[in-house]
């Protein structure tokens, strides 16, 4: 070991050197930079620094200097990726600069001593979030996101790649002053004055992620104490380390009893079981060697991999601070390999490793820089990097390589999957800001063939053989035709707008003196022109709940992005007139007891309720209901129970004997609220939202015989608009109705159930059934009706046939579990059952499940379940991408029926969100998943649990998708395949890769005889046309799937050749449908 102090390395002064704060080793080796009170950041040679005693050397000694701080610079850091260098300072502020490759100005700063640069370092950033000083900073190991702390006690996150800020972090309650990340891109740790080390879980971020996209990312993981309850405040840095293979956290400032050490804390349990004790003052900075090293010298084989034999590989650690001394460890010694007195003058304020750990540089407050370079043996044998991968690989760390490109294709192909980022990207802010829609929103409407972005909504262009055109490159002429009108009126509108802006542009006004002048417009955006592509933080409201069991719509949400503080006191009035108003005089009180009562309510906390009026306030009076407003719902008895039940496993509750049931349709035809009570021939109730509406009344009191054991008929009617259109009779109790244009069907307290066409014809004779209906939900032409022994019919009645027989609720209830113990538990309960528009069976339970019934392999299949909720990274009920799926049966995307059959372009959209809503409301929300969630929680920490979260990712995609087909989603099944799409490919999943690829492509390419195999025939829609797959033409699948996975190098040997044969590799022009993400 030999020590390097040359006496050019340093920040000089006029009478002294200035503290150097901080120092860093580029990535690659060649530089050394150093950060000092002068607010100067200097780039060293690190050749000159080992050439310093060569006088042959003639090389460049200071490569740069920047000055864009205003005071002292306390941290500098480069990013691995060896492309920014980031800086903090005491003046709040984080700059960024980038290394321009063009020449560097030849010519020195005027009036300095200062050596022309000789490279050109520019600032590139200049980052602000802080409220005090910037005390150290760090890069994630694939410079992912950027992490600056300071002062004001925050940790602040910014993006790697846009350095855009992500997210705030307030947890600590002092300074804080250290900071170091996970070699394997999971963790980061944080040092502070409030004597605790906080560890922060995170997924690197997307290149065009945004805050919203990180609200439920870098989340607060464990804080140690332990080692710091009594650590001295004296510290000006806590600057801790992670070893290289990712087991440890090197902590600064720890103590182990009276004594200073340094805390050695554990991976995954967070425990402190081992102290470096040796450091007779408090330790400010700790560095693990970025290299693993073996105690001997590897041998041929070792070094080739050839014997199969694992050296045993150490870590290596410096430590100095406030003794001045510097001590250098390995695992393998209970002792230090060396120690340093008297280093520095004064305290030792920072460490750099250079990448190949054969030299440690140290930086002083009292201005000195110094060099140690090793010798072989002296700390052991450095062994390859790749034993850092082989170690790291068992946290999950996926570091791949760039790859080698597959021919000049290959750059095509990527050129085209990053230009579609690019758009996406720019796209959302463009229409932040304003613009015109952007080239990916453009190609994605051209994509989906229609102006819904999501493929739902049906179109004359969206038939198979317009798609065949689009695909051959050619325009659709009658689609063209079609649409000409349409593009005259907007550009009609256009030109008469910006006629309008000119004129506004160019109003003349007289000032006081006479004079003219131009007045100027005001250019500002209205609300109402644009709306906002980014995700807005929204929440689930309660408004359609009991619409969301009788349709397939998402549930209506509030934007929650703006505070809302809610009304004053006084209700909207106040919040107009203000609420500071006197009261109104009273003629009756002449002694203001009115006045005086209020004042006394208002004491106790309560809010008195006044009106105003034109002589101030006044208290509200109270009023009389009127008669005849509301009827309250009677209910005659308990329905009469079927003997079948008291064998049944499954046992559903049964609705009460009501006297007066009324179910209304909505404007699209489809059977909205149910309506308890209300009268329909009472002009006060709400026939104006309401054209159809269906009621049965039931007999309440004796028969008009006389006779006990007689009973009048119940009674069915169907109005419209108050007008009376059929009635029917019925000689038995009804328990429910519905309906919607196509039919009318009402269910019987015995287990008849009875069904009349649009005009009250009778469709069928009286369906029985084996006990009482307790669901009776209908949909298009189908018709669900779900017994109190668990027994599920669905029929269709145009057709007069049921896809499956009848099926039992029992093996999605448990009852296998809850019926062979020795005493009754209660199981799982039904919340709801609808239908899709293709006639599948949609249940949800109060455990979270969701489940749909498959007629072509008669099982159910579990598509949404809590273990999702809590292990995958997509669950997110609000995302945008899913949430705003036009759902099926609502607005303008009723079912489209042609030939008695529905669309094929809106099918069961909104059905899977709507299922994993159900799951967070049950199960997240009320607190349900808890012990699941602790599960899953140390499962990611624990050994042979690496790649856990990954894994339940992809597989929760899958099941999404396999939902969607099963259900014929079009809109969804697109979304989801995208989504996979895009994190298989980041995760280098070769093997899915290409069997997606090949799926998708199916009976495109394949021979004759295999076509019939390849072709999906049931529930996707595909019936007509095998080129079709979930409704989308498998060449625009394919063509989507290909772009995204396009800029993946190690996956261009696959992808490639599927861009060939779709004619990718040839379009050059960048116009390529955009991706959907």
């Amino acid at each position: 070991m030999r020590f390097i102090k040359p006496s050019w390395l340093t920040h000089g002064g006029e009478r002294k050197d200035f503290e150097v704060y901080s120092c860093n080793v580029s990535p690659d080796g060649k530089r050394l930079v150093t950060a000092a009170g002068d607010g100067h950041l200097r780039i060293w040679s690190t050749e000159a620094i080992y050439n310093a005693a060569n006088p042959e050397y003639t090389g460049p000694r200071q490569l740069a200097s920047m000055n864009n701080h205003s005071g002292t610079i306390h941290t500098v850091r480069f990013s691995p990726n060896n492309k920014y260098l980031a800086s903090g300072a005491d003046d709040k502020i984080v700059c960024v600069y980038s290394l321009d490759p063009g020449p560097a100005s030849r010519a020195s700063t005027f009036g300095t001593n200062e050596s022309p640069p000789v490279e050109n370092w520019r600032l590139f950033r200049r980052l602000i979030g802080h409220d005090n000083d910037v005390q150290d900073l760090g890069w994630s190991a694939d410079s992912s996101i950027l992490v600056s702390v300071g002062l004001d006690s925050k940790v602040v996150v910014w993006s790697g790649y846009t350095f855009e800020k992500l997210k705030t972090l307030s947890n600590h309650q002092s300074h804080v002053k250290g900071l170091t990340f996970d070699p394997a891109n999971k963790y980061f740790a944080t040092a502070s004055d409030d004597r605790s080390i906080k560890v922060f879980r995170f997924t690197p971020p997307a290149p065009n992620s945004s805050t919203h996209d990180n609200l439920n990312n870098f989340l607060l993981e464990t804080t140690i104490k332990d080692p710091f309850n009594t650590s001295p405040l004296t510290t000006y840095f806590r600057r801790c380390s992670w070893s290289p293979d990712g087991n440890h956290i090197a902590a600064a400032n720890a103590v182990n009893g009276p004594v200073s050490a340094v805390a050695i804390v554990n991976r995954g349990t967070w425990d402190s079981d081992i102290t470096l004790i040796g450091h007779e003052a408090p330790v400010e900075v700790c560095a693990f060697s970025p290299k693993l090293f073996s105690k001997d010298p590897p041998s041929e084989d070792q070094a080739n991999g050839a014997d199969g034999t694992q050296p045993s590989l150490v870590t290596v650690i410096a430590c100095a601070g406030q003794d001045k001394a510097l001590t250098i460890w390995n695992t393998s010694h209970a002792r230090p390999l060396t120690i340093t007195q008297d280093l520095a003058a004064k305290s030792i304020s920072d460490l750099a490793w250079s990448p190949d750990s054969k030299s440690l540089f140290v930086t002083s407050l009292d201005g000195s820089i110094i060099g140690l370079v090793f010798d072989d043996g002296d700390l052991g044998y450095a062994v390859g990097f790749e034993e850092n991968e082989r170690a790291l690989a068992k946290f999950g760390a996926g570091r791949k390589g760039v790859g080698m490109v597959e021919g000049p294709d290959g750059f095509l192909l990527e050129d085209q999957s990053k230009a579609g980022e690019l758009d996406q990207a720019e796209g959302r802010m463009g229409k932040l800001m304003g613009d015109q829609p952007s080239s990916a929103s453009k190609a994605q409407v051209e994509l989906n063939g229609s102006a819904e972005t999501n493929g739902v909504r049906a179109t004359d262009s969206t038939t198979s053989g317009s798609f065949k055109n689009h695909l051959n490159g050619n325009h659709i002429g009658d689609a063209t035709q079609s649409q000409a009108p349409v593009v005259d009126q907007q550009k009609a509108a256009q030109d008469q707008n910006a006629a309008k802006l000119e004129r506004l542009k160019q109003r003349v006004t007289y000032t006081k003196d006479g004079k003219k002048r131009i007045a100027p417009l005001l250019v500002s955006g209205s609300a109402g022109e644009t709306q906002s592509s980014l995700p807005r933080a929204q929440l689930v409201t309660n408004a359609t709940s009991s619409n969301a069991a009788r349709s397939d719509a998402p549930h209506s949400t509030l934007d929650l992005s703006k505070p809302f503080d809610g009304l004053p006191q006084g209700g909207l009035a106040a919040l107009l007139l203000g609420n500071r108003r006197k009261l109104s005089a009273i003629d009756s009180d002449p002694d203001s007891r009115a006045e005086k009562r209020l004042a006394a309510t208002g004491r106790n906390g309560a809010v008195p309720i006044m009106v105003h009026n034109e002589d101030g306030l006044a208290p509200a009076k109270t009023s009389n209901l009127p008669a005849e407003s509301y009827v309250t719902p009677e209910f005659i008895r308990p329905a009469v129970i079927n003997p079948v039940l008291s064998i049944s496993q499954v046992r559903l509750a049964v609705p009460k004997l009501r006297a007066h049931i009324v179910r209304s349709l909505d404007a699209s035809g489809n059977n909205s609220v149910v309506v308890e009570g209300a009268s329909t021939t009472d002009p006060s109730t709400s026939q104006g939202t309401v054209d159809v509406v269906i009621e049965a009344r039931n007999p309440t009191g004796p028969a008009a015989t006389g006779r006990a054991n007689d009973r009048d008929p119940a009674r069915v009617a169907v109005t419209k608009k108050g007008q009376l259109m059929w009635q029917d009779y019925l000689p038995r109790n009804i328990l429910l109705v519905t309906g919607n244009q196509s039919f009318w069907a009402a269910a019987c307290e015995e287990g008849s159930v009875v069904v009349w066409t649009q005009a009250g014809r009778r469709a069928f004779n009286t369906l029985v059934v084996e006990a009482q209906p307790v669901v009776l939900e209908c949909r298009g032409w189908w018709l669900l009706c779900v017994t109190a022994v668990g027994m599920c019919y669905v029929w269709n009645i145009n057709t007069r046939s049921a896809p499956h027989p009848p099926v039992s609720l029992a093996p999605i209830l448990d009852i296998a579990i809850h019926s062979l113990q020795p005493h009754p538990t209660s199981g799982p309960a039904v919340t709801s059952a609808r239908l899709n528009s293709q006639g599948h069976i949609i249940i949800t339970l109060n455990n979270g499940d969701g489940y749909t019934y498959s007629p072509s392999m008669y099982v159910w299949e579990r598509v949404s379940e809590p273990w999702w909720a809590v292990g995958s990274q997509y669950w997110n009920t609000t995302d945008s991408s899913v949430g705003n799926i036009a759902p099926s049966g609502q607005g303008d995307n009723v079912d489209i029926e042609k030939d008695g059959e529905i669309s094929r372009a809106n099918v069961s959209a909104g059905i899977i969100p709507h299922l994993e809503r159900n799951t967070t409301a049950e199960v997240l929300l009320r607190g349900r998943g808890y012990h699941l969630q602790r599960l899953v929680k140390s499962l990611l920490s624990r050994e042979g649990y690496e790649g856990f979260e990954t894994t339940v990712s992809v597989a929760h995609l899958e099941n999404r998708i396999a939902a969607a087909m099963e259900l014929g989603s079009k809109a969804e099944f697109q979304v989801y395949l995208y989504m996979y799409a895009k994190r298989i490919g980041a995760e280098g999943m070769k093997g899915k890769v290409d069997e997606l690829l090949r799926t998708l492509v199916g009976p495109l390419y394949e021979e004759d005889d295999h076509q019939e195999n390849a072709t999906r025939k049931a529930n996707i829609g595909d019936e007509e046309d095998g080129d079709l797959l979930c409704g989308w033409p498998r060449r625009e699948l394919v063509k989507g799937v290909i772009q995204i996975l396009g800029k993946h190098r190690d996956l261009q040997r696959i992808t490639v050749p599927y861009s060939r044969v779709l004619g990718l590799a040839e379009d050059t022009s960048g116009d390529a449908d955009a991706m959907i993400s």
